[in-house]
């Protein structure tokens, strides 16, 4: 039974998250509060940092971890699949059909709608995150997690840096600013 109802949850998460991993926040963040046995809040700042700093989709990435925490391994595989199913059937009628309509002002103006709903979903996840970040190992670490947040970001606007430089020095940065003094 936990295997349809994880399949469930992750099928309904891939099928509205557009916008890719970061807009499956809002509904993990979601599933955290109706089944907080498989995954808590501060599982999915976890999850997030683990899905940044290994290869894959940050949103299957994601899946997998929670269906694992919830099931085992076979919790992460039904939870995978029903993370990719949507994705599979939509994109395979997009493939046969969107050529068809590209020009359509309609699509277009629906395409430019959904733009705006992703970056408020990733916004919204931000924002609950960076609540969530604040808080760790039951301290809040206010000024270190902002000054490190304004760090990454002007520096980011000012020159490139690769993301797997942040993500390494922020995991550096984090065992060195907790080792017990």
């Amino acid at each position: 039974m936990i295997y349809l109802e994880l399949y469930w949850e992750f099928f309904k998460i891939g099928l509205f998250a557009i916008g890719g991993g970061l807009a499956t926040l809002p509904f993990l963040y979601t599933l955290a509060e109706t089944h907080g046995h498989w995954i808590t809040s501060s599982d999915i700042a976890d999850m997030i940092a683990i899905s940044e700093s290994t290869p894959g989709p940050i949103g299957i990435n994601m899946a997998t971890f929670a269906g694992y925490q919830a099931a085992g391994p076979l919790g992460g595989l039904v939870a995978t699949l029903g993370e990719i199913t949507p994705s599979l059937i939509i994109i395979i009628f997009i493939a046969r059909f969107l050529g068809q309509f590209d020009k359509n002002p309609y699509v277009k103006d629906g395409l430019y709608g959904l733009r705006a709903a992703v970056v408020g979903l990733i916004t919204y996840a931000g924002l609950k995150l960076f609540g969530t970040t604040l808080l760790v190992n039951g301290s809040i670490r206010i000024k270190e997690t902002i000054l490190y947040l304004v760090l990454v970001f002007l520096v980011l606007r000012l020159k490139k840096i690769h993301p797997l430089y942040w993500i390494l020095l922020g995991a550096i940065l984090g065992i060195v600013l907790h080792l017990p003094s």
